[in-house]
């Protein structure tokens, strides 16, 4: 059984800390000098039942890094557009020029809309750690679009929603009258009345 045993001067800082690691055998004691780095990143992650790691972060698509199979698979958020494949074909070629995922594995999945990759295997690094590594990073390359197209679609809501006096006519500026319109209805041929123009 390995202790684990933190060595500090009185004013030494956190980064300048040194980790032990003693084990104990029958010749004598290993000391062993163990340097962490520590990587801060945020996801909108939630686990699977069965252990799959769901990445809902995006606007348009999810991410699925599947632990059993060593693959990455992106689907659709709701609708199939250009978008969406603009989105999962990013996401891989991020991960491919990273050297997360095999070059020859990038194919769509048997969902409709999805596309796949599997993860490379490696003895220095935890493939599924530096899997979510490099997608926390692709994210933030993502989120300048992502910004972009809120904000658009909040101000297409405020345009619909809350328009301009330019764009509006508030009710009672505009007089009644009995006919309004270009289209005058007596000249529109009636369905109902064979022959006929509707009067």
């Amino acid at each position: 059984m390995g202790i684990k045993i933190n060595i500090d001067t009185a004013d030494s800082t956190e980064e300048n800390n040194i980790d032990i690691k003693i084990t104990p055998d029958d010749g004598g004691v290993n000391l062993d000098v163990i340097k962490e780095e520590t990587l801060d990143y945020n996801l909108n992650l939630r686990s699977a039942l069965n252990g799959d790691l769901m990445i809902m972060d995006h606007k348009d698509i999810d991410i699925v890094i599947q632990q059993g199979n060593k693959k990455i698979v992106a689907f659709a958020k709701d609708a199939m557009t250009d978008a969406v494949y603009g989105a999962e074909s990013r996401l891989l070629e991020f991960l491919r020029k990273k050297g997360v995922i095999k070059i020859d594995s990038i194919q769509g999945g048997n969902i409709y809309g999805s596309l796949e990759g599997t993860i490379m295997e490696s003895d220095d690094f935890h493939p599924i750690s530096s899997a979510l590594i490099n997608v926390s990073e692709w994210m933030e390359t993502e989120r300048p679009y992502m910004q972009g197209v809120t904000a658009y679609d909040d101000m297409q809501d405020d345009a619909l929603t809350d328009p301009d006096n330019i764009d509006s006519t508030d009710l009672g500026d505009v007089s009644q009258a009995e006919e309004k319109g270009s289209i005058s209805p007596r000249t529109i041929f009636s369905p109902a009345m064979y022959g006929r123009f509707s009067l």
